[in-house]
């Protein structure tokens, strides 16, 4: 993921800091005192599962290429999916998904970049929508939530055309959205639009990446949150992010978030499981849950020391 990159010697520079407190955690549901709550659903996960660089790490020796799916979901909950961004899976690759994945692991696919950033949500993007939904749907209890990259070239200005896209999208298939231009975090046009997606009960992805902290916009616009986390080959940074991200998350479930869709990058992704790792068991200390650790069949990289640097 090259949005937001910058050099690693750049990174001390960079203010890390949540830009609002989380009492500005904006949910349309009030937070809930001294009744009986579910625990926060957390699912992990990566943008691929297709990497060689993990056999021998997180899949076993020999693994062939056939079988990463199965191991990828014997170590995380879900997956970005963004194969589905360049083509529209058929009948037969969704069938062998779900056999090859148990019944709680759950695909969150990316909407198809024809309709996103050819047709602009413009043009014949019904047609492409609904097949993509038809398709996608076949995913049964696998399928959690979608997700629509806008391009960086889409803005605040489109806003109409992005109204039409989500009161056409179905509603039983549940939504959110990743802002990339810099128009849509200008002056109040962000809480206008996450007053829009909360009127369709669509949701918003915050976005944690280096150069680009607009997008760390700390808004939900529905009970759930997508937040797309984007390391640096495990700078002390990344550490320290992923702390504060956990201790936010207990924040906001006491202020009545539900579920989170935590999906962890790395440069190339070959070092995602070592933070994913970090991040179960910190969420697991932090909120008493009981998240499978990733299981190394290595030993995984050292943790860096951490060090306090905001």
């Amino acid at each position: 993921m090259d949005f937001g990159k910058v050099p690693l010697e750049h990174l001390d520079k960079i203010d890390f800091r949540f830009s609002e407190a989380p009492e500005t955690f904006f949910i349309p549901c009030q937070a809930i005192e001294n009744q009986t709550r579910l625990p926060l659903k957390v699912w992990v996960g990566c943008p691929v599962w297709a990497n060689k660089a993990w056999v021998g790490k997180i899949y076993p020796k020999g693994t062939k290429e056939k079988d990463f799916l199965t191991f990828y979901s014997r170590q995380f909950n879900t997956i970005e999916l963004n194969t589905s961004h360049y083509r529209i899976p058929d009948r037969a690759t969704i069938k062998q998904w779900c056999e090859k994945t148990p019944e709680t692991f759950v695909f969150c696919p990316k909407i198809l970049q024809t309709i996103s950033h050819k047709f602009l949500l413009e043009g014949n993007f019904e047609a492409q929508t609904m097949l993509f939904c038809q398709n996608i749907q076949l995913l049964g209890k696998r399928l959690g939530a979608c997700f629509l990259q806008l391009p960086p070239y889409f803005e605040y200005r489109h806003l109409e055309l992005l109204e039409k896209f989500i009161a056409f999208f179905p509603t039983e298939i549940p939504l959110s959205i990743e802002f990339r231009h810099e128009s849509w975090f200008k002056e109040n046009h962000f809480e206008q639009t996450v007053q829009l997606l909360q009127a369709y009960q669509k949701g918003t992805v915050i976005t944690d990446v280096a150069g680009r902290r607009d997008v760390l916009h700390l808004r939900c616009s529905t009970p759930t949150a997508m937040i797309r986390f984007v390391g640096n080959d495990l700078h002390p940074t990344d550490y320290q992010r992923i702390d504060a991200w956990v201790q936010r998350l207990q924040q906001w479930y006491e202020r009545g978030l539900q579920a989170v869709y935590f999906f962890i990058h790395e440069p190339d992704d070959n070092l995602s499981p070592v933070l994913a790792h970090y991040f179960i068991r910190q969420i697991n200390q932090k909120l008493a849950l009981n998240l499978p650790p990733i299981q190394f069949y290595d030993t995984p990289k050292p943790q860096i020391q951490q060090i306090r640097l905001f």
